[in-house]
């Protein structure tokens, strides 16, 4: 027989609650596992640096808006993109990379696809002298793999939010969002 005190529920909340963030980090680990995996980026793993951030909102954070595929996708490819671009055209100066993360912020904000973690990537292509390449094969390519980990892993373990949520929410909803008084 079951006891129903409030000790006991207690008990069986924190169980659970342990249960899920073990869960959540397992995700995490085998998602990142496999885009280490399979990209196989042994001499440019600081370009996929970003995607441990990308790991903590697609299997802890699953239902943010910035964890949706349209950000996901649009944050990590467009910030990558522009970032290659800036280096390719103008350098690798010091005023290249805070142009670089300006001209990002601005791409993320007007098409609504905020995904923070891809904030790093400008970063990442300035610093490693990426060509236009890496935007496709590692970025885009492990941005597949952990998405598609990611839905698989939420329809796993029953009683867990399937990711995605909804693939086509704005991140954010308005550009009145955050810092602005409507």
């Amino acid at each position: 027989m079951r006891s129903n005190s409030p000790k006991a529920r207690k008990l069986r909340f924190a169980m659970i609650a342990i249960a899920r963030i073990l869960w959540c980090g397992l995700g995490a680990a085998v998602g990142l596992g496999l885009v280490l995996t399979l990209v196989n980026p042994p001499s440019d793993l600081l370009l996929l640096a970003s995607f441990g951030g990308s790991a903590v909102f697609l299997f802890g954070l699953t239902r943010a808006p910035a964890a949706q595929p349209r950000s996901l996708f649009g944050g990590h490819l467009g910030g990558a993109l522009i970032g290659v671009s800036c280096y390719q055209y103008f350098g690798d100066a010091t005023w290249v990379y805070v142009l670089a993360l300006v001209l990002s912020l601005i791409f993320m904000l007007v098409t609504k696809t905020v995904h923070p973690p891809a904030g790093a990537n400008p970063l990442l292509m300035l610093h490693a002298h990426a060509g236009f390449s890496v935007v496709l094969q590692p970025v885009g390519l492990g941005i597949v793999i952990l998405a598609f980990v990611a839905a698989l892993w939420s329809r796993l373990l029953p009683g867990t939010v399937r990711y995605p949520a909804n693939w086509w929410e704005k991140s954010p909803p308005s550009l009145f969002w955050g810092g602005w008084v409507e």
